[in-house]
């Protein structure tokens, strides 16, 4: 038995899940012609009372594609020093849209209002560029999926709206910040002028990313999608397996919360571990004693079929998902507990 907890993309589909992707009706999707994929679009656009949607084969690209919607070459976005869109896109945000990143030095991934004013503050003149755009990013990957709360959220869009900066959301990990916090997509969709969704970590999809937003911007995101390269033809029986993970796999996520939760207790009574981040989602960050070393930890751990991702500065990462069973949570915290 392999455990597998390097990632929340991971998992493979339900035989429901594949059932429902078999079944689909597809089209030419470059002509808009997949009516599965147009379902898709129009259902995750109401979801969040949005205007539109676009189905992308990746995050990064709907990402990638909110940023080049938002700037112009020579432009700055303002983002976390953690976040995605800077970390872990291949510097996409210099090599697409040519813009640079100032960073905010937040908690866990996640900066205040007083924070973003100081960003937009100061000279606006020929040596400085413009600052066009605001990306926030809930949960943080990389804060071990914090949540942002939401009020601050709003404070983040008012100072956006003052300063004439865009302010999109990479929501990969959207829907386990909703479940963990009890709030709506359409709060967020009130919000954000873009907002990209994920269906392949929690959701348990095979593929595919979604970008919410305006009629207007939708429209050029559909030309920027082409000259990413991320035209697709009868993508429906992807598209299928979008719906069915909206339909089926959000209020479930409260599952893998309990489990993360759970190893987190145990982890923090182990005396080889100095430190587990707070636990609010699917994501536990923990470090192990010296002595140990992270590389070690993992290996070892390796060695019994279990999978942990190392995230740098001796940090290790666990993510809790639709395939990681309680049989597999059980073989987990008996070796946590014998290390």
């Amino acid at each position: 038995m392999i455990i597998d907890l390097i990632s929340d993309t991971v998992t493979k589909p339900t035989a429901e899940m594949l059932e429902a992707m078999m079944n689909a009706k597809v089209g030419d999707d470059v002509f808009k012609m997949d009516p599965t994929v147009n379902k898709l679009q129009e259902k995750a656009a109401k979801l969040f009372g949005m205007e539109d949607a676009l189905f992308f084969p990746s995050g990064t690209m709907a990402n990638q594609t909110a940023i080049k919607l938002h700037t112009q070459p020579g432009d700055k976005l303002i983002c976390d020093k953690y976040a995605h869109v800077y970390n872990y896109e291949g510097g996409g945000a210099a090599f697409n849209s040519g813009v640079t990143c100032k960073l905010i030095d937040g908690d866990r991934g996640m900066f205040t209002a007083a924070q973003l004013q100081e960003a937009v503050a100061g000279r606006s003149d020929i040596h400085v560029p413009f600052s066009r755009l605001v990306c926030i990013e809930n949960t943080t990957n990389k804060g071990g999926g914090a949540c942002w709360d939401f009020s601050e959220l709003e404070k983040l869009q008012k100072i956006s709206k003052e300063n004439n900066l865009a302010f999109h959301l990479d929501g990969a990990r959207l829907f386990n910040a909703l479940v963990a916090k009890k709030e709506t997509p359409k709060q967020y969709g009130k919000l954000f002028d873009t907002i990209s969704i994920c269906l392949s970590k929690g959701l348990g999809a095979p593929i595919g990313s979604i970008l919410l937003g305006s009629k207007e911007d939708i429209a050029k995101a559909l030309r920027i999608r082409k000259l990413l390269g991320g035209a697709m033809r009868q993508v429906g029986f992807l598209a299928a397996a979008g719906i069915y993970a909206l339909d089926n796999h959000i209020e479930r996520l409260d599952e893998d919360h309990q489990k993360a939760q759970i190893i987190g207790d145990v982890l923090k009574s182990c005396s080889y571990v100095t430190k587990v981040a707070p636990i609010e989602t699917n994501i536990i960050i923990f470090y192990v004693d010296e002595k140990v070393g992270a590389a070690n930890f993992i290996e070892k751990m390796k060695a019994k079929n279990i999978l942990l991702s190392p995230m740098g500065e001796g940090r290790i990462r666990i993510v809790t998902h639709l395939d990681f069973t309680n049989k597999m949570l059980e073989k987990l915290l008996m070796e946590l507990k014998n290390f």
